[in-house]
């Protein structure tokens, strides 16, 4: 079983240790990362979630997202994650995410990558991933309204795809 690190309102963290999935103790946080790959031609690459998943079996998402384990920061999740799920290596030493949304027991770290990916080349990690390809930010929305992807805010999909080449909150 995976452990997770906890941190105060201020992300710091605490020292202390919990499962991952364990009710979070009051005031206290937890984090995980979001990645979304995007190629040359603005597109962002998507996975299929494996129908054994217990939360949202068999339903599109950006490229990947999950935990940041006990002892390592949210590169190195990235980092991991990306190599564990897809099979894709990439240096993370020098990036920070693009932005974090706080949610209700968390931190939610966002990096937006450019690399141009050869769908066969994906190596998809049993149980986590059945499908992936390219797909425009038209696609991503209409999936959502169909059901068919994790119900994302739409405002969240269009600030991703307008970041997707300069992550400035000024229009500069």
């Amino acid at each position: 079983m995976e452990n997770i690190d906890l941190y105060d309102i201020d992300r710091k963290n605490l020292g202390i240790k919990l499962e991952r999935g364990s009710k979070l103790p009051k005031d206290c946080y937890r984090a995980v990362i979001h990645i979304c790959l995007m190629n040359s031609k603005g597109e962002m690459l998507i996975q299929q979630r494996d129908k054994s998943k217990k939360n949202f079996p068999s339903v599109w998402d950006i490229t990947l997202g999950g935990c940041v384990q006990s002892g390592e920061n949210s590169r190195q999740a990235a980092k991991r994650e990306l190599f564990e799920e897809l099979g894709i290596e990439y240096d993370f030493s020098s990036t920070r995410p693009a932005f974090t949304i706080n949610f209700a027991d968390g931190y939610d770290d966002y990096y937006i990558i450019k690399k141009d990916v050869d769908i066969k080349d994906v190596k998809f990690n049993d149980g986590e991933v059945q499908a992936c390809k390219w797909v425009s930010e038209d696609e991503i929305i209409d999936m959502i309204n169909s059901g068919k992807f994790i119900k994302y805010h739409i405002p969240l999909i269009e600030m991703i795809f307008r970041f997707k080449d300069n992550v400035n909150a000024f229009n500069v």
